[in-house]
């Protein structure tokens, strides 16, 4: 048990092997073409292939079948239920009762200032408020309305 010394390990017998020396001669093996092949591109100086390329067949993603429609120009809101304003405005944190995008921007509510928001009427509204948004869904601004407060569409500008 000689190789249990830490200053004696070795790898296993066949665990490891030498690296393939390219270009080294034809008594390495790997010599005159050094592992190119005869002809074509690969052969060539320069040469390179896209990961995606799969030597002139038909690529993977034109030979699946493609189904439905997809928008190239989505629109995307930021969602804000009523009953995260419920909340807000139980805690003190709203003032005046008036929610705008730059307001829930900044106590955190919303991620981006200039990402539209939409308000959903997901939850019950008691409190009195005068909200602004970029979009609002029918129950949602039924709920805001039956509470006594006010909706402001804000209309939404073009990306930059």
């Amino acid at each position: 048990m000689a190789n249990d010394i830490l200053s004696n390990l070795t790898p296993a017998k066949g665990s490891r092997r030498k690296a393939k020396r390219i270009g080294r001669g034809q008594g390495s093996g790997h010599g005159k073409t050094s592992t190119r092949g005869e002809n074509g591109a690969g052969s060539r100086a320069g040469a390179k292939y896209r990961a995606w390329f799969e030597g002139g067949q038909m690529p993977l993603a034109r030979r699946v079948p493609k189904r439905g429609f997809h928008n190239p120009f989505p629109k995307e809101f930021q969602i804000v239920n009523l009953e995260t304003l419920e909340n807000l405005s139980t805690k003190g944190r709203l003032t005046n009762g008036v929610v705008s995008p730059e307001v829930l921007f900044k106590l955190g509510v919303t991620k981006g200032e200039k990402i539209p928001v939409k308000i959903l009427g997901n939850g019950e509204l008691k409190a009195k408020l005068d909200i602004s948004a970029h979009a609002f869904s029918k129950s949602a601004s039924e709920k805001i309305t039956k509470a006594g407060g006010k909706t402001q569409t804000i209309s939404v500008s073009p990306k930059e």
